[in-house]
């Protein structure tokens, strides 16, 4: 059965871990390698968690089927006071297609439409076959933006919201 953990600073091996196990695999198919292990360390640094977590006050969930953990996902408030976005949510491959990510998406949309949100917003590659996945899940393509992220690199998303 699966559970969500509200995740702190020392959890932040954990989601680590889950990134070297979910990206690479995720994005193999429409990023370099490269890009990849240069996102992976930008985002991901325990640094980077930290200031995610202390200071931008991102809600980290940690999916876990009985007591091994198999995903998260991460949200925060907006500049837009009805709008939160939902920065991540990864599941290990071998969960996928299975109802995990629906799972864990629901449990991230009870918890933000608790806190009376309107709006869950998120940006997703252009060429993931997670925009379906999304779609099925209610949310629609508000916009499109390109963000340089440095190092030659960009993020070539859809801005993807779900009215709650």
């Amino acid at each position: 059965m699966y559970k969500i953990q509200l995740a702190t600073v020392d959890d932040i091996p954990l989601i680590q871990g889950l990134v070297e196990v979910i990206w690479p695999p995720s994005y193999k198919e429409i990023l370099t390698p490269e890009q990849i292990t240069y996102m992976m360390d930008m985002m991901y640094n325990t640094n980077a968690l930290t200031q995610q977590l202390n200071t931008l006050n991102h809600q980290f969930n940690i999916l876990s089927d009985e007591d091994k953990p198999i995903g998260f996902a991460s949200y925060s408030h907006t500049n837009e006071p009805e709008v939160y976005k939902l920065h991540r949510i990864y599941l290990d491959p071998s969960y996928q297609g299975k109802g995990a990510g629906k799972w864990l998406l629901l449990q991230v949309i009870e918890q933000v439409k608790a806190k009376g949100i309107k709006i869950l917003e998120l940006d997703v590659n252009r060429f993931n076959k997670a925009v379906n996945f999304y779609k099925k899940m209610g949310f629609s393509i508000y916009k499109e933006k390109i963000t340089d992220v440095g190092n030659g690199f960009v993020m070539d998303d859809y801005v993807m919201r779900l009215p709650l």
